[in-house]
């Protein structure tokens, strides 16, 4: 696909404004099923750079019913602020209930799920169900902002399919109903998150509402593809959601190319990608318990290790891993193991060993390849 070329850059600016919510960044966390969880968007924050943060899609009925596991999925910290919290449901009266409680409970904003694929989801009138009701999407929100004081967004994509690309109309009356921002994501719901995202698809939001803000997302990995989706769409900000998990570092990254001048920042070396390791388990352990928390990191570990070389043997004992004692064992391990693969200064790789592989011992789908981002395994293949 190609884009106008007469397009100038766009120079996000340092803090943007939802509604009343100013917030520092332009850069957001997006939701990320099973994966942003309370450890990691603590994560995020202390590494730095990062606007505002959003949890896991929740029920609307679940948290009302003080569901366990729905507010286990809310969970906060002093350090996780602001906070935004994605609901979805079908019955206006309930999200609404839910948004006021959430406020209730400090959050910083409500978000409203327009996006999931999930045939459980959708068959209640909920997530991508929206796409083809823009009516009754704008009467929902116009529902759940009556009496709420912190702003609502809403997260939609581009619309069902292909013949059916509803954002900018929808994005209309999304407004028109009270939303304070608009969250895209530059595919259809029958893409998922094959293919690429179309930046134009996205760019035909920003001028539809140019009241509004407009975040931009998809396939943002790095400050390249970051700049290519401001200048391209002229988005307010940009939200990011497995670029972050593949690498957490982006936000500050993004502060440093779009704010410092920095053009390419540099990647974290082998003790900086440890020492996030280690605190990431860490944040794990105190949230889900030692034994759980391990469990959960198995699936993260091999990511902060990918573009460190070879690292098989690494990959098949974290997920194992059954404490944190046992942990630092495999770093000692790796150390070891790895020295094969460096120069004779022990830091840097040999030529030949320099790559950016998938870790092996963690699946993604078959048809991943380097023109987009995989998909981790997990829900979040259906978000």
């Amino acid at each position: 696909m190609s884009y106008p070329q007469h397009l100038s850059f766009v120079q996000l600016k340092r803090t943007i404004n939802l509604g009343g919510l100013n917030l520092p960044s332009p850069f957001f966390l997006s939701p990320l099923a099973g994966y942003t969880n309370l450890p990691f968007r603590r994560l995020i924050r202390e590494i730095g750079g990062v606007g505002l943060c959003t949890t896991d899609l929740v029920n609307a009925r679940s948290l009302i019913e003080n569901n366990k596991k729905a507010l286990k999925l809310i969970e906060t910290h002093a350090t996780d602020q602001p906070l935004a919290v994605q609901i979805f449901g079908g019955k206006p009266e309930e999200m609404r209930r839910a948004a006021h409680m959430l406020q209730e409970r400090g959050v910083a904003s409500v978000d409203i799920n327009m996006g999931c694929p999930v045939p459980k989801v959708c068959g209640v009138g909920a997530g991508s169900a929206l796409l083809r009701d823009c009516e009754g999407a704008a009467a929902l929100v116009a529902e759940v902002v009556r009496g709420l004081s912190i702003p609502l967004t809403c997260k939609i994509r581009l619309g069902w399919d292909e013949g059916n690309i509803t954002a900018p109309d929808l994005a209309k009356r999304l407004r028109d109903a009270g939303a304070a921002a608009i969250f895209v994501h530059g595919r259809t719901r029958e893409q998922g998150f094959s293919g690429r995202v179309n930046l134009a698809g996205i760019r035909a939001v920003v001028e539809a509402v140019p009241e509004l803000p407009v975040i931009g997302n998809g396939d943002v990995v790095d400050c390249e593809s970051a700049q290519r989706m401001a200048r391209v769409t002229g988005c307010a900000g940009i939200s990011i959601g497995r670029g972050a998990f593949y690498n957490p570092w982006i936000f500050r990254q993004l502060n440093s190319c779009f704010f410092d001048g920095v053009e390419s920042p540099p990647e974290p070396d082998f003790e900086e990608r440890v020492r996030i390791m280690r605190r990431h388990l860490e944040l794990m352990t105190e949230c889900f318990g030692e034994r759980d928390g391990c469990i959960r990191f198995r699936k993260m570990g091999p990511w902060y290790v990918k573009k460190l070389g070879p690292a098989n043997a690494f990959n098949r004992r974290i997920t194992q891993l059954q404490s944190r004692e046992e942990f630092e064992e495999i770093i000692v391990f790796y150390r070891a193991w790895r020295r094969q693969f460096l120069e004779e200064d022990g830091v840097t790789l040999k030529p030949r060993y320099r790559h950016d592989e998938e870790p092996e011992e963690v699946a993604v789908p078959a048809s991943a390849s380097r023109t987009h981002i995989p998909v981790p395994v997990g829900p979040v293949e259906w978000w």
